[in-house]
């Protein structure tokens, strides 16, 4: 019998039961050949042991890793800061864990990206990839199609270049925020951005802009926030200082930014929403719980993460599958928005401001800071 400190294999089912361990293969892979009462012997034995197949040997058997791969192109201490990755991995983790896939991370520098797929590739380690963070005229989907690698865009099909694409349609979010913010009678709505590399942060920013002109305004400042916390608090403390001509309300691209935007607010004596309405994007879980809650729109990372592993598992096994498009992120209106002030409060001299990107902030309390976070599919 096998010992109990290693895992049985199949010649230890083959010695319990008494026969050759290519009976053993016989009966665990359901083919023909054997009696019966031989097959119930194996699979008495097998039980017995706690025998279970090995994945790395099923998936050699059948040519395939049994692995999806993601490459991230960020620092490493960054991923963990904003919610979407965490949840979208999880997402993947959800469809691939049931059946023993895994889950390949690369994390890697811009100037190293197009090597790591090229090990992925060469050392056959993922059976495709899934690819995020499209940026403009991005080379992975030539990339991947070069190295004979199934590849699906997490993102719109307009960035894919013609491999499967799955995404959601985030303009809804953007338009509709702007449309209320002009209900509760805002006329100077300003726009934090995402890095201008990023498809969809160029994306979000032309909402905005087109909402912002749809109601006949003349679209306030946009400043670069890089999706991150001090790129988010150092534009809201840049628009914040324009006197007069201050914004009464910020359409941020993502919840990160817009986060550290309210925290700046409250450390300048601002009070969200009586003197300026803040507006984030990805509904994360933290949004509900800041002071006040984040006004949001729901991008929901989990289903979107399940939805591109399927849609990564069709294209291995047929060549091709068909665009998924998810459900359209919509405004999720919380307290962080309300009217319009009648004239501009008061900014307060701002409190010493620390430079660590080491340093966190709790929402609503002074001051923001945090880590460089790059994230979001295309």
């Amino acid at each position: 019998m096998a010992a109990r400190d290693r895992r049985p294999t199949i010649a230890d089912v083959a010695k319990l039961a008494g026969v050759s361990p290519s009976a053993v293969s016989f009966a665990l892979n359901g083919r023909p050949g054997l009696a019966k009462d031989t097959k119930a012997r194996i699979l008495a034995a097998a039980a017995e042991l706690g025998w279970r197949p090995s994945r790395p040997a099923q998936a050699l058997s059948h040519g395939k890793a049994g692995a999806f791969g993601l490459v991230l192109t960020r620092e490493t201490d960054a991923i963990g800061a904003d919610p979407f990755f965490p949840a979208f991995i999880a997402g993947v983790e959800s469809v691939l864990s049931p059946r023993g896939d895994s889950l390949v991370l690369h994390v890697t520098g811009p100037g190293d990206e197009a090597a790591a797929y090229e090990r992925l590739a060469a050392d056959r380690r993922v059976d495709g990839v899934l690819l995020t963070d499209m940026r403009v005229d991005d080379p992975r989907p030539a990339l991947t199609r070069s190295l004979s690698m199934p590849a699906v865009v997490v993102g719109d099909p307009d960035c894919a270049q013609g491999l499967c694409a799955v995404g959601l349609d985030d303009r809804p979010a953007f338009t509709g925020a702007v449309a209320r913010l002009v209900e509760l009678g805002h006329r100077h709505i300003a726009h934090v951005a995402g890095p201008q590399e990023f498809r969809h942060s160029r994306r979000r920013q032309a909402s905005w802009e087109e909402a912002v002109r749809a109601a006949g305004l003349t679209p306030g400042p946009v400043l670069p926030g890089g999706f991150t916390a001090d790129g988010g608090a150092a534009a809201t403390r840049e628009l914040l200082a324009l006197g007069d001509a201050r914004p009464t309300a910020i359409v941020y691209a993502n919840d990160l930014s817009a986060t550290a935007g309210l925290a700046v607010a409250h450390e300048l004596g601002l009070a969200v929403p009586g003197d300026l309405s803040v507006v984030g994007y990805d509904d994360t879980p933290l949004a509900a719980y800041t002071h006040p809650p984040l006004a949001s729109a729901r991008a929901d990372a989990l289903s979107w993460g399940a939805a591109a592993a399927r849609a990564l598992d069709e294209v291995v096994s047929a060549g091709r599958a068909d665009d998924v498009e998810l459900a359209p992120a919509e405004l999720l209106p919380r307290a962080s928005m309300g009217p319009a002030p009648a004239r501009p409060a008061p900014v307060r001299s701002a409190l010493p401001h620390p430079a660590s990107a080491g340093d966190r902030t709790t929402p609503g309390a002074p001051p923001a800071s945090g880590p460089t976070v790059r994230s979001e599919p295309c």
